[in-house]
């Protein structure tokens, strides 16, 4: 279970997460909507450790996230922002995220490459923009997150692989328990996927 307390960031003065009390159990699809600016994606770098929380904090089973590998190891975000290595193939991405994280499904990264319309010795950098989506989807799902953080996690998906990849994310949950927290700014988009919505505004819970 992840949970915060008193979670708060600030950027130059200006507060872009404040006082956030959140629990996050396993086995559930939490939604996160707000419009642009409400604070969503600082919340989900601050819950995956990528940065470190002003005041307040977030912790895993009781340990905390940031600067703790074992929590870490646990949590995969998917960022809006997308980054692979320069010039990388998704199968020169496969095999970099095996020697990098022991939790590393080789079988299921074939099987969920099936369900994908990608070409694996294709560099990333030619995909659009929701062929990297997806893209990223496969490998996060492939290293068998117990929490997998979704930034903006459809947009660019055409409607029959949004279905897809929304029945992916539920599979995975259904069959290890994981927990999702899937960020967008439409509600509707989430509204029949997700167990629990948190709605944010300005940094604070609306």
């Amino acid at each position: 279970m992840i949970t915060t307390q008193n979670l708060t960031k600030t950027f130059g003065g200006r507060a872009a997460v404040s006082g956030l009390g959140l629990t996050f159990e396993s086995g559930r699809i939490y939604g996160l909507v707000g419009t642009n600016g409400a604070g969503k994606s600082t919340l989900l770098r601050m819950l995956c450790g990528i940065y470190r929380p002003n005041a307040g904090s977030a912790a895993l089973d009781g340990e905390p996230i940031f600067e703790h590998p074992a929590s870490k190891e646990r949590i995969v975000l998917v960022p809006d922002d997308l980054y692979f290595l320069p010039g990388a193939t998704l199968e020169e991405m496969a095999r970099f995220y095996r020697e990098s994280y022991p939790r590393w499904n080789g079988e299921k990264f074939e099987r969920l490459l099936g369900a994908f319309p990608l070409e694996r010795g294709a560099k990333l950098s030619g995909f659009s923009k929701g062929m990297r989506r997806q893209a990223a989807l496969i490998l996060a799902l492939a290293r068998e997150p117990d929490y997998l953080l979704l930034d903006e996690a459809f947009d660019g998906l055409d409607p029959v692989i949004r279905l897809g990849a929304r029945k992916l994310i539920a599979d995975e949950v259904a069959a290890r328990q994981m927990t999702a927290v899937i960020s967008s700014h439409n509600l509707r988009e989430l509204e029949d996927l997700c167990d629990h919505v948190t709605i944010l505004h300005e940094g604070r819970l609306l």
